[in-house]
């Protein structure tokens, strides 16, 4: 996603883990960490006074920076949509064929923060531009812990990118099946 290289680039990160709070408060907005209801990890509030983004701080540490990355991605991406967005559930990986709106928002929230916290740049360096097996959960969660981001997070990025093995990626050439797997 271009937004995501063009906050990455402006930040000068170039190694995982991206420090999102640092990029959040850079970008000018508060970050509010409260506990709220199991099923809300996160909020983006606009005011004439400023921006917010808030944060379940009853949610697990990689869920909490994917719901910051989100509420940023809303804020750059939906920047003349309504002041509050309010996301009841962290990652909804959804069919592209959902056409409401506030679907596809939360849809493009997503693929932003995957994007930003899971470059495709250092995951292709890390990788030496091979993949890793899905069956692989040692693997996949050694490279989650790098980024700091949940496995199902980090599953899902490398999907998008093409660089899982043992399942068809979203839209790779075939070669990049035929590629060894990495061990990491």
């Amino acid at each position: 996603m271009a937004e995501a290289e063009k906050v990455l680039a402006r930040a000068g990160y170039v190694r995982p883990p991206v420090p999102i709070e640092d990029i959040i408060v850079d970008t000018g907005l508060q970050i509010q960490s409260q506990p709220l209801e199991t099923n809300v990890s996160g909020f983006l509030i606009r005011k004439d006074s400023g921006a917010y983004v808030g944060v379940n701080s009853l949610h697990h540490r990689n869920r909490q920076r994917f719901t910051l990355a989100h509420e940023l991605g809303h804020y750059i991406l939906h920047h003349d949509s309504p002041t509050v967005f309010v996301d009841d559930a962290l990652i909804h990986f959804r069919a592209e064929t959902t056409t409401t709106p506030n679907d596809m928002y939360e849809m493009e929230a997503n693929a932003f923060a995957g994007a930003l916290l899971m470059p495709e740049s250092m995951l292709r360096r890390d990788l030496a531009e091979r993949y890793i097996d899905a069956m692989d959960e040692a693997a996949v969660r050694n490279m989650a812990r790098r980024y700091e981001v949940s496995p199902q997070a980090l599953t899902i990025r490398l999907m998008r990118v093409g660089l899982l093995g043992g399942v068809d990626p979203i839209g790779p050439p075939a070669q990049q099946r035929k590629r060894p797997p990495t061990e990491f």
